[in-house]
Formats: structure tokens, sequence, C-alpha cells
């Protein structure tokens, strides 16, 4: 492990791969997972394990304190192009970036860890989720009106993160619930649908959230919904919760 100013550097060993336009651009079983910012890792891509026949200098240049000079690419497919989705470090005073390639994550079109497709940035190694079953008592209360109390919660624990109270949605007050058009994504646990809440006359947008196909590591919260624990207050067995700072906040 190399760490330098902010910048934390880890091999990694899964096989990763990545494709623009159907076609496979790199491949590689000895991956290096950067930590370019605090909450997760960024892949780069050891140059020999790069298709670089499809990468076309740019001209772009663009500096990093921490890693040095970086060169852009185009990375151009027989079905596809992603214009500066792709750069190098040559003289990064980071050894090990030296001879490696990033790629743009959301530029390409799919990654893949071993066999399954991963989702918005690479998998943290250091973040675990625990899904577990509960019979702690959970009430929800958003501008003063209980909108959820349940005795069969499933506690979610993510490095990093609150616990987060996932409840089922007849323990909640359904009438008090607007289906909203947002979604994210996450690796760990898939995609998030969400509502909003109505408590008398304020609208508290995208509060809540829950899981239809969650991934397969957190099958345990598949239909139950979560409330910002930033946003709302929450009960646990009788014990009203301090807020947490996030940056869900």
């Amino acid at each position: 492990m190399t760490d330098r100013g902010r910048v934390r550097v880890e091999q990694g060993h899964k096989r990763v791969r990545t494709f623009l336009g159907g076609e496979l651009v790199a491949d590689t079983t000895r991956p290096l997972l950067v930590w370019e910012v605090p909450y997760y890792p960024a892949y780069y891509i050891p140059a020999e394990d790069v298709r670089t026949a499809l990468l076309v200098a740019s001209g772009k240049t663009e500096h990093s304190p921490s890693r040095g000079e970086a060169a852009f690419f185009t990375v151009t497919t027989s079905g596809a192009a992603a214009a500066d989705a792709a750069w190098r470090y040559p003289d990064s005073p980071i050894e090990e970036l030296r001879g490696a390639i990033r790629f743009d994550w959301e530029a390409m079109d799919a990654w893949f860890e071993e066999d399954e497709q991963v989702y918005v940035h690479p998998r943290d190694p250091h973040t675990r989720v625990d899904v577990l079953r509960s019979s702690r008592h959970v009430e929800v209360e958003i501008g003063g009106v209980t909108v959820a109390d349940s005795v069969r919660p499933v506690l979610l624990f993510e490095t990093g993160l609150p616990v987060r109270y996932y409840l089922p949605k007849t323990d909640v007050r359904l009438d008090l619930l607007l289906p909203s058009a947002a979604t994210t994504r996450c690796p760990y646990k898939g995609t998030a649908e969400y509502y909003s809440v109505k408590s008398e006359d304020t609208t508290y947008d995208d509060i809540v959230w829950w899981y239809r196909h969650p991934a397969h590591e957190s099958a345990g919260i598949a239909g139950l919904v979560a409330f910002y624990n930033e946003r709302v207050d929450i009960r646990l067995d009788g014990v009203l919760l301090e807020r947490p700072a996030t940056h869900f906040s």
C-alpha cells in the first residue's frame, strides 16, 4: 500500500473488465485501487492489460497536485467513442501510477468484477455491509407526525454510514408516502427507488427509499423502506437518536 498526500494505492486481486460499444477495452487480474477521494476507490489498469490501440491522444492535459500531469485519450471502438475517457500519469510522483491507465467510470458502458457487473464505482474492500433482522422498536417521526412504528426492523450496517433501519411497508403510514421519480444506485445494494412524505402541510422530498431487487449481499432489505436518519427523528427502543451528520444531511 502507498500513501501520498490524500491518495492511497492498494493492489487489487479481482479480475476487472470494462467495455465500450460492446467491445472489451481492458481486462486485468492486477488492478490498482486508488483512493483519489476518501469515500471509495477508482480502478487504475496496467497499460499492458488495456487495448491501447483503441486509445487516441486528445491533447488534453490536467494537473493533479498529488498525481502529477495527466495526458488524456479518446476511447474509440467500432460501435462508440468516448472523448477524454482515459488518462494516465506517465511521470507521476506515485510510482505505481506511471504505468497504469484510469478510465472514466460513467463514460464506459459496463464494468465487471470477475463475472458480476458493478455499478457506480468499484467496491471498496474495506467496506462491509451486514444486514440483520431485529426485534427492536423503531419509531419514525417527521414534522411531529409518527410515520412508521415497527418491532420487526432489518438493520443495515455499512462501513462509514449510520445504521439504517429498514421497515416493512405495512408498519409505515403509506397514506403519507408520495411516489418519486428519483432513483440512485449503490454498488453494494443496487438501485433505490424513492418516496417523498407529506406531513401536515409540508412535503419532504425523497426522504424514504427502498430496493425492489437489491444486490445479493443485501437481499434481506428487499421491499423494505428506510428513512434518512439525518433528516427525520428516529426513536430506538424509546430513545430519541441524535441525527447524524453525513453528506446526506
